[in-house]
């Protein structure tokens, strides 16, 4: 069966951290998302997202798209399907909307990976951190998505995989788990 790891969580808890980790560690593809925000440094079109205008956006067939902190972000089925011709088990990036949306709609073909930090403050560290302009920090952490992204939806409750993403071996040990988990159940 066709699995799609779905790592979710607000803003900062290492979901591009994780999704890199499995890319890399298990050739497990990424499903490329679209998106009208700015590229931050070192982004590729292509790569990272499928950076749009909002009328390219709008353009694309989407099993989910949201508007996060005034940017628009979708996953297309066509992405859906370029990953599965690549691997029987694909990764991708996620607000907690967008995971409850591929849990409806792909049922068991999706593993939703609900990541967390202990601090909050860690969160804000992790943005600036990554480049992320102070402007585009404050705006984030004001937006009622990043306050819903910080606890697991009450549809993903026994369902998601929680791991609190503050000691990276530890995760990594747990994302190893997974893999594994997924990979026999594959078979």
């Amino acid at each position: 069966m066709k699995h799609v790891i779905v790592i979710t969580g607000a803003t900062g808890t290492g979901k591009t951290t994780v999704s890199t980790y499995l890319k890399t560690e298990y050739q497990i593809p990424r499903i490329i998302t679209h998106t009208t925000r700015p590229m931050r440094p070192g982004e590729k079109n292509g790569i990272d997202y499928y950076f749009e205008t909002d009328a390219s956006f709008a353009s694309n067939h989407y099993l989910e798209s949201v508007t996060y902190a005034g940017y628009q972000y979708g996953s297309s089925y066509e992405g859906l399907e370029r990953a599965f011709k690549k691997s029987d088990l694909v990764s991708i990036v996620l607000d907690t909307k967008g995971a409850e949306t591929y849990f409806h709609e792909l049922k068991e073909q999706a593993f939703i990976l609900f990541l967390t930090v202990g601090k909050t403050v860690m969160l804000h560290e992790r943005l600036k951190d990554r480049g992320d302009q102070l402007e585009m920090i404050r705006s984030r952490i004001k937006s009622k998505e990043y306050s819903r992204d910080l606890t697991l939806p009450e549809d993903l409750r026994g369902i998601a995989t929680v791991i609190q993403n503050d000691d990276w071996q530890q995760t990594q040990e747990r994302l190893d788990e997974i893999v594994l988990g997924l990979q026999t159940s594959s078979v």
